[in-house]
């Protein structure tokens, strides 16, 4: 397999954490978001949305999208199960994901922030505040149902780790690197944590990655 990628991007941390749990054999290409690399016509041809992940599994065309790939790998690999086999369940783990890929983490992504900066010239200051209140939107919607909802255990759902912790620990990470103040969700510090404890987990982070500031 070939996965571009980028050292900061949420969404390849959470296809690299997944490779690595399932002991995937990959080999990750690595686009400079901030050169511009995702713009340049050939990796346009591979993704038309110039955006990472994008993952070649042999001859067929990429697959791009987060949780796509994610259900891919889960539906056509071995390895670990990395969502629960009963229905309701399953339907949760993927409800606590799409909170973080679906309605948290696009509002944070360059493209928006550059767009806010750029066309409605938005002082840095005023984008990072509608930076941390998409984050701790976010935060708030997954400690509510998290501490309150019988599903939870060590992790998001139940004891084994799901698509569900994949997108809660892409989010974590995201605030150390943008200054969001998590005190408020001790449930979500906590799967965090587990989460962070495993060695694929720690293996994928963002800032074990080339081009990443500690790299």
């Amino acid at each position: 397999m070939l996965m571009y990628g980028n050292w900061r991007s949420a969404a390849a941390f959470r296809v690299r954490i997944a490779l690595k749990l399932k002991g995937i054999p990959y080999e990750e290409t690595f686009i400079d978001l901030d050169a511009g690399d995702q713009h340049k016509p050939d990796f346009r041809a591979i993704n038309p949305q110039g955006a990472v992940p994008a993952l070649f599994d042999g001859d067929g065309p990429p697959l791009t999208q987060s949780l796509a790939i994610l259900d891919y790998l889960e539906e056509t690999k071995g390895g670990v199960r990395l969502l629960p086999e009963e229905p309701r369940a399953r339907a949760r783990a993927r409800s606590l994901a799409q909170v973080v890929a679906c309605d948290t983490h696009p509002l944070y992504v360059p493209r928006v922030r550059n767009f806010l900066m750029e066309e409605y010239d938005l002082p840095r200051e005023r984008m990072l505040a509608f930076l941390r209140n998409a984050f701790e939107t976010g935060l708030r919607t997954l400690e509510a149902r998290l501490s309150r909802e019988p599903g939870t255990g060590r992790f998001c759902q139940g004891d084994a780790v799901s698509h569900a912790d994949l997108c809660l620990v892409s989010l974590w990470v995201g605030t150390g690197i943008f200054g969001v103040e998590t005190a408020a969700y001790p449930t979500v510090a906590r799967i965090a944590a587990e989460c962070l404890a495993l060695p694929a987990v720690a293996e994928a982070h963002p800032l074990r990655q080339p081009g990443a500031p500690s790299a």
